[in-house]
């Protein structure tokens, strides 16, 4: 015995600090897990241990990119990631600060969590994909975030630029997918209550699909959301007061400057007139060759102002505020743990979260927006949207703008804050709107309206006061405005074709212009537009700003007939035949297409059709009362990534129909209803 207790406490990845008997963790009927124990520590334990009972490859997966291990599993498909993860030189950055930087209640909290996976790894060892990742630690973990945040930044997008040798290519790529977020307190709402709807539109399924936790502890946490997998704490939810969800914004968050070297020193650049060295370094990645993986070396290099690399036109470095700091986890954290809107603010205000809109409702019947991001301080006279000058200070930013600088907008008299990845300034009703000339243009704000946002005015404009009913209707809404509003084409044209002038085209011009615009599964104009579209957003870049003509609206018109009669036989395709939700063996026609509120995005999958990829990811809707918050979700397939789980798939009835679970906060609720009740075993096996 005492032998066996040796082992434990030099174990590398005990630290003593967790009794898994204490920590207790109930299984709904749909598998959720509900996490108890008597520190957040504890519960972080029990989340790593559940999580990974559910998903443990897929926390591997994230785990591995962010150090740099991913082609060690993949090859050649995860070079790129652990190129990446090495370019911006995670496990350094958090190495040097984690102990500075990290506060001792939330190491507790990370280490707890890594002790709890560690735990799971021990016992499971046949799921180990690469088991250089263990013993996992804090350092491990924050590395992942890391490169997470610095590709939520678009900075990837600047370095696959260089790679590419298309410096003329730097503005990000305009993303066809996003999320909702929508707050109304009792100003709009008949019954008096503040609603809040949180509405990502992620991957269905993959490092950035939604897992869903409730997570409590004696030390204050009691909190139900979502997380990706491998995250120590809920990213978006509500606890017992307040509620939070996050949409991506498109500030100008990531910078490109070009070095002058110094004439016959191919590693020196000038900065004012004065020589300095570029610091190189090896990456190295992994290619698989027979069933061996073979390693590969890479050199990047380091400058004054960031991650550098060479290419045929020049050298380059990227600059993002994603990399001058490891706190986000610990802001999500605190997030958590506030229990008024002040309590929030105050941990909103470091920006350790360098980005993403957030929206707020609580039981004070308190609504806030903000678009939140780390934004520098740039030195006017250069267009920071393109490629700056890498020879003086003067582009060497290293002050950023607060929280109070940022979009927002805090009880608004219209009684509602929403944004489904439009405008910041456009986040409330017309007499709360922002003015956009009152920031500074460097920070890059967007200015647009989408699809989304403009059916969003349109469905809330008419009612004086939103029922429960209303709410949801809202939120489940598959249908496009009256006027779209794509944000990177003009199909106008398409509805305003007379189809006399196109006879072989008549009846699939008419079914589409006669379209009720409601996605619905069985939508044959439904089917027959989004065949439409998804080929017109192919030649969508070859379009004159993205303008459809009459002649290049016929073409895709022409490709959308071939398309249905090739693939189908028929131009009468419901929406559903052509786009559907696949989990495992289970196939069945989808709601919803692009940039509805409903909002769904395909790829190729067989015979003409696409699989859903994305969009509807996770449903929270919240009611704030005065007995406390009434929460409903539901996910797209179910709780377990294990094909031969009952929860694999269990939710995806109550997600199609467009109905959620209820999922309160009260630990005796599902104590009482709960469908299995268990600790995690100790924390390695005795044998």
């Amino acid at each position: 015995m005492k032998k066996i207790l040796l082992l434990l406490l030099c174990a590398p990845w005990a630290y003593a600090q967790i009794n898994p008997s204490e920590i207790n963790i109930i299984r709904d009927s749909f598998g959720v897990p509900h996490i108890k124990a008597p520190t957040d520590a504890g519960a972080a334990y029990g989340l790593a241990w559940a999580n990974a009972e559910d998903d443990f490859n897929t926390m591997q997966l994230g785990y591995l990119a962010g150090n740099a291990l991913l082609s060690k599993h993949l090859g050649l498909s995860g070079a790129s990631a652990d190129f990446v993860a090495q370019l911006i030189r995670a496990d350094e950055f958090v190495a040097t600060h984690y102990e500075s930087d990290i506060s001792k209640e939330f190491k507790a909290v990370l280490e707890g969590y890594c002790e709890g996976l560690n735990a799971y790894a021990d016992r499971h060892k046949k799921e180990i994909l690469v088991p250089e990742l263990f013993p996992f630690t804090p350092q491990k973990l924050l590395a992942y975030t890391y490169l997470q945040l610095f590709v939520m930044s678009d900075a990837t997008q600047l370095v696959q630029a260089i790679t590419n040798n298309q410096m003329d290519r730097l503005t990000p790529k305009e993303s066809v997918e996003g999320s909702n977020t929508f707050a109304l307190n009792s100003a709009k709402t008949a019954d008096g209550a503040t609603y809040l709807a949180i509405n990502p539109h992620q991957p269905l399924e993959g490092p950035t699909g939604w897992y869903e936790a409730h997570i409590q502890s004696d030390e204050g946490t009691n909190i139900v959301g979502a997380l990706f997998p491998g995250a120590p704490t809920i990213l978006i939810g509500t606890n017992t007061s307040l509620g939070w969800s996050h949409t991506v914004n498109k500030p100008d968050k990531a910078d490109v400057f070009q070095l002058t070297m110094e004439a016959n020193h191919n590693n020196n650049y000038l900065v004012d007139g004065k020589s300095l060295a570029l610091e190189k370094h090896k990456a190295r990645v992994y290619i698989r060759v027979l069933g061996l993986s073979i390693p590969v070396k890479k050199s990047f290099y380091t400058s004054i102002y960031g991650p550098t690399l060479k290419n045929k036109q020049g050298v380059y470095a990227v600059r993002t505020p994603s990399l001058f700091g490891i706190k986000a986890l610990q802001q999500w954290w605190h997030m958590n743990k506030a229990r008024n809107f002040s309590e929030f603010k105050s941990a909103l205000a470091p920006q350790d979260i360098p980005g993403f809109n957030i929206s707020y409702a609580d039981k004070y019947d308190t609504i806030y927006y903000v678009s939140n991001a780390r934004l520098p301080h740039r030195a006017a006279g250069y267009d920071w949207t393109k490629v700056v000058p890498g020879n003086t200070k003067k582009t060497l930013w290293d002050s950023y703008y607060g929280l109070q600088d940022m979009p927002q907008v805090l009880q608004p008299t219209s009684g509602y804050v929403y944004n489904t990845n439009h405008s910041p300034f456009i986040s409330s009703g017309p007499k709360d709107l922002l003015n956009p000339e009152e920031f500074d243009a460097s920070m890059g704000f967007e200015r647009f309206n989408n699809n989304r946002s403009a059916r969003f005015q349109e469905l809330i404009t008419p009612l004086e006061k939103v029922t429960w009913e209303d709410f949801t209707r809202i939120k489940f809404d598959r249908s496009l405005p009256a006027k779209l509003a794509y944000t990177f084409m003009n199909i106008d044209e398409l509805f305003e074709l007379n189809p006399a002038n196109h006879p072989e085209l008549s009846e699939l011009i008419q079914r589409i212009q006669q379209w009720d615009r409601k996605a619905d599964p069985q939508s044959i104009g439904a089917g027959n537009y989004a065949v439409f579209y998804y080929l017109a957003r192919q030649q969508a870049a070859q379009q004159p700003e993205g303008v459809f003509s009459e002649s290049a609206t016929v073409a895709v018109l022409e490709q959308t007939k071939k398309y249905l009669l090739k693939h189908f036989q028929t131009t009468e395709v419901p929406l559903g035949d052509f786009m559907k939700v696949v989990r495992g063996p289970q196939e069945a026609p989808s709601f919803g297409l692009p940039d509805v509120l409903a909002a769904m995005h395909g790829e190729p999958y067989k015979n003409g059709t696409l699989k859903v990829t994305a969009g509807e990811s996770y449903i929270q809707l919240v009611k704030f009362t005065v007995d406390g918050p009434e929460i409903h979700s539901v996910v797209p397939f179910g709780s377990s990534n294990r094909p031969n789980s009952p929860h694999y798939a269990d939710q995806l009835p109550l997600y199609l129909a467009g109905k959620t679970k209820s999922m309160p906060l009260d630990w005796a609720y599902w104590v009482a209803h709960g469908a299995k009740s268990y600790s995690p075993p100790n924390s390695v096996e005795t044998k």
